[in-house]
């Protein structure tokens, strides 16, 4: 499924307790730490976004989301680090498909961790159907659900 980030933010708001910087190397390095895998990693700020890691005042005002996470203006939040993200971050994918209804409006989003966002009671209907039909932790999950989202007349992307 094609996935185009939106420069949110909201994947990476919370990830302060996750991505943890454990001692500064330099003006713009830091030795870090991804909590849950208990990884190390060097991060080292972009290039390009040595201004906007230098604005600490975002950061003190959302003190859970990650440590290398700022605004870029134009309402993105950006990653400052993503050259050199940890493996999870790259992996990431906040939607895994979108469902339209026949007449092709959105009728509800599939996140990474295979929750449906929907208020479309129909969609949620199917959807309760597929969960009990479909083992979701197999490696074909996504085209099965799709595949079958489809034969019920919707819409994925």
């Amino acid at each position: 499924m094609a996935f185009e980030c939106t420069q949110c933010g909201i994947c990476c708001m919370y990830l302060g307790d996750y991505i943890q910087i454990e001692e500064q190397i330099s003006p713009h390095e830091f030795l870090a730490e991804c909590v849950s895998t208990g990884t190390r990693f060097t991060a080292r700020v972009d290039r390009d976004k040595l201004t906007l890691f230098d604005d600490c005042s975002w950061s003190a005002e959302h003190p859970s989301a990650c440590p290398f996470l700022r605004p870029s203006g134009n309402g993105r939040i950006v990653c400052t680090i993503h050259e050199c993200s940890p493996a999870q971050c790259r992996a990431y994918r906040c939607v895994i498909m979108r469902i339209f209804t026949p007449e092709g409006r959105e009728a509800g989003r599939v996140t990474g961790t295979r929750a449906l966002l929907s208020e479309d009671l129909d969609l949620n209907a199917v959807w309760e159907r597929i969960r009990k039909e479909i083992p979701f932790w197999e490696d074909d999950v996504e085209d099965r659900i799709a595949r079958c989202l489809e034969e019920r007349g919707y819409r994925v992307d």
